[in-house]
């Protein structure tokens, strides 16, 4: 339910999947999409200038946000649309946030370590149940240890597109992930519903950021799925061709 909750020695053989609907992780999976050279989470302020001393500073983009405020200093802030093409292509993208980044850090012992949100969580839901991986910690990061419906909307989406056919009967859940699964029936097809019932979602409607809410709960828009391998994001192996159809497409629009 919140990035508090990780316990990383229970990660080592697990497939992670971390969630920040508004906005990490959907952010990271819009700055990968649109062909930045390398995206690099990290957990902390200190972690990225210690990154971003190993780095060429001529190609090097910081983004996020602490305390959801922009940081001082840095060239972008947490949303989505700053991450344009024609912004990041070819560059290096050093990204930190108060709850998001922090989640993928303390989940970092994972066998595996997945990026999903509402915009990919069809395509993690299938790379999950291809993978045959027989371990999964859905973490949802919450917002300073507190429960977010944002983020367990989008765990409940990955499970039920998992659970097709009845694919999780014979897996052993706790109580979270049954609950997500209740939850993910009572709203399928009206998740955007629940993100504008969110406390999270009001605050985007009330400062007239409805074009900004719907991108972020368009669910399946995305077929990518990002990894993270040595502190760096990546396709998970197959899928780099996504990148630059997507690319393509953005370039006929």
């Amino acid at each position: 339910m919140t990035r508090q909750e990780i316990e990383p020695e229970k990660l080592s053989g697990a497939t992670v999947v971390v969630i920040d609907v508004f906005l990490a992780t959907t952010t990271l999976l819009a700055i990968l999409e649109n062909g930045a050279r390398s995206v690099l989470p990290v957990a902390s302020l200190e972690e990225a200038e210690e990154v971003g001393s190993g780095l060429d500073r001529t190609r090097t983009l910081r983004g996020g946000e602490q305390d959801a405020e922009k940081i001082e200093g840095y060239d972008l802030g947490p949303y989505p649309e700053e991450y344009t093409p024609e912004v990041v292509e070819d560059k290096d993208v050093i990204f930190v946030t108060t709850n998001g980044t922090r989640a993928i850090g303390s989940a970092a012992p994972a066998r595996r370590l997945l990026v999903g949100c509402l915009r990919n969580a069809p395509a993690v839901a299938r790379y999950l149940e291809a993978s045959g991986t027989e371990s999964v910690y859905v973490v949802c990061a919450g917002s300073a240890g507190r429960f977010t419906t944002e983020d367990f909307l989008g765990a409940s989406t990955i499970l039920s597109r998992l659970n097709n056919d009845g694919y999780l009967d014979d897996w052993r859940l706790n109580d979270a992930a049954w609950l997500a699964l209740d939850f993910a029936e009572r709203y399928e097809g009206r998740e955007m519903e629940a993100l504008r019932h969110s406390r999270a979602g009001r605050w985007f409607l009330e400062n007239d950021m409805t074009r900004e809410l719907e991108f972020v709960g368009d669910v399946g828009a995305s077929g990518l799925v990002p990894e993270v391998v040595d502190g760096r994001l990546r396709p998970v192996s197959g899928q780099s061709s996504i990148i630059s159809n997507q690319q393509d497409a953005d370039g006929e629009g």
